[in-house]
């Protein structure tokens, strides 16, 4: 029995692209393709809904970070077009495309430790193999929360 793994360190665990539950199996098989199951603790992650959230995270950051610069190059230095599409365009894509594999990991650990989805079962399973003296950290599934 292991003590319940918090939302931060759930949320840490999946953007660093390993096991929520464990912290030690990988979380994705390919780039975007969350495993069926955790090679170490055999969690099941079939029931994942991440769709287009992480994508839409990745373009709000990366865009909040991208666009002050680019204005701040543009004021101060005035370069030619070129040459800041030859700089811009490759910061904005490498960004995006570095970011998007961590913030799904980090979406999959949140769905995880709230219960949502088809997490609720594994969730109430974890909360009944919870040591004693330990509070179960509450759940979005959770009947009292709905109540």
């Amino acid at each position: 029995m292991t003590a319940p793994v918090s939302l931060q360190k759930a949320l840490w665990r999946g953007f660093t692209m390993k096991c929520p539950n464990c912290g030690q199996g990988h979380l994705f098989g390919r780039f975007l393709k969350v495993v069926d199951n955790c090679e170490v603790c055999s969690e099941d992650y079939t029931p994942q809904r991440a769709d287009d959230l992480p994508a839409y995270l990745v373009i709000a950051v990366v865009g909040h970070l991208v666009v002050p610069a680019l204005l701040a190059v543009e004021i101060a230095y005035s370069p030619p077009a070129w040459l800041e599409l030859l700089i811009w365009l490759p910061v904005t894509g490498l960004s995006a495309l570095l970011l998007l594999q961590p913030v799904k990991g980090a979406i999959v650990g949140l769905q995880w430790q709230k219960g949502m989805h088809g997490f609720e079962a594994g969730s109430r399973r974890r909360d009944r193999e919870a040591p004693d003296g330990v509070t179960p950290v509450p759940h979005l599934a959770s009947k009292e929360l709905v109540s």
